[in-house]
């Protein structure tokens, strides 16, 4: 209790403004701490190696240099950050390839039925490099993103019409992930760096990504503000060192965003942030110096329709945590025999039934062993 006593301060003298009520609905700046998981406690591992709850079932879709069942088509090596769209009365889930361009990276996706069965596989995106992780727009295309020094924004089309698109007006530098805001018509976005920024992207015309204001978020005397970067292009001065006051952040991986709120990680500190975008504040979600175990590790981050906000661990015990709207941070799944691995992409059907992650590595610990999961249970739709 004291240290939390001690981040509190902190946070507060950081830009971060102190709310009652649920982090969901208000961004507290009072991190999650371990409890119980509405879901109950683990049961032991199914015969694919995952702990879940009583009452869910796990599936592989996909794995690593094979054959997605009932396709014809390989899947790519090392999956990472995901996503899923609706289609008809089906559905598609769309995931990146973490390799260099000469091993296959770009993006793929699997196209599912009214009932869940594989219809389809198929490549959306070739030919680019370390594509980690990414977000959804809200006129349903895939960003797909390079964690690279020299990384571009690649727009997608999950349904593999149309030809993806580099976005360079999105900045060039060591992309992680994305998350659009559609009230404020601005994209954020993460930097994989120990002294990386978080940024938005305003688009010229929303739906229209070709051109636009690249902007990093400020921090000075604890106030927040958006400043333009002045060379997107990151040529010869790094993105993240061009704006005087830029507010540093240990390693960005995953965002969301939900209701005025984009949640995202930093991997360096182990921390869950919240950006209250209708307050122009930010708190900590979640920090494992003050919440404690079972969450380490954090890295991708999605959130079911209810509240809760889904956290995968990159290693740690190889394990996706729920952080429940009062505050709660629980494990819901583990992964079992695959301690050189890291869970991706969680993403949630649209029907908000099924779970779809990756193991990167798989049991083999290398790219070529990646494994794509569907698990399905009676996730809570009300609180």
């Amino acid at each position: 209790m004291e240290r939390r006593t001690v981040l509190r301060a902190a946070i507060a003298g950081t830009g971060a403004a102190a709310f009652s009520g649920s982090l969901w609905r208000q961004a507290a700046a009072y991190p999650a701490v371990p409890g119980t998981s509405p879901y109950g406690a683990l049961q032991s591992a199914d015969a694919n190696g995952i702990m879940l709850p009583a009452g869910f079932t796990s599936r592989v879709i996909a794995r690593s240099t094979q054959t997605v069942p009932g396709t014809s088509y390989t899947w790519h090596q090392a999956p990472d950050g995901g996503a899923c769209y609706a289609d008809g009365s089906g559905w598609i889930y769309v995931s990146n390839a973490e390799v260099s361009s000469s091993s296959g990276g770009g993006a793929s996706a699997v196209k599912f039925n009214s009932s869940g069965s594989v219809t389809g596989a198929y490549r959306i995106l070739s030919g680019t490099n370390r594509n980690c992780a990414g977000g959804a727009t809200p006129w349903n295309t895939w960003l797909s993103c390079e964690e690279v020094d020299t990384g571009y924004v690649h727009e997608t089309d999950p349904w593999g019409v149309n030809a993806a698109v580099r976005r360079d007006a999105m900045g060039r530098f060591n992309h992680e992930a994305a998350a659009a805001d559609p009230v404020r018509k601005v994209v954020y976005l993460t930097e994989d760096k120990s002294d990386g920024c978080f940024y938005r992207f305003v688009p010229s015309t929303w739906g229209n990504l070709s051109s636009g204001t690249l902007q990093v978020l400020k921090e000075v005397s604890g106030t927040l503000s958006w400043a333009n970067v002045p060379d997107p292009d990151g040529s010869p001065t790094a993105t993240r060192y061009q704006v005087s006051g830029a507010k540093v952040f240990n390693g960005g991986e995953g965002c969301h965003y939900r209701a005025d709120i984009c949640y995202f990680t930093t991997k360096g500190d182990n921390r869950v942030w919240a950006y209250n975008a209708a307050a122009n504040t930010l708190a900590v979600v979640y920090d494992d110096n003050v919440s404690g175990a079972p969450l380490t590790g954090v890295d991708n981050v999605t959130a079911a329709a209810v509240g809760d906000l889904y956290v995968a661990e990159d290693g740690g015990n190889m394990e996706i945590c729920i952080i429940t709207p009062n505050d709660i941070v629980a494990p819901f799944l583990r992964i079992t025999g695959q301690s050189s691995s890291e869970i991706c992409g969680p993403a949630f059907s649209p029907a908000g039934n099924r779970l779809y992650f990756s193991s990167q590595r798989g049991t083999s610990g290398s790219s070529s062993g990646g494994i794509t999961y569907e698990v399905t249970g009676p996730f809570r739709t009300s609180l």
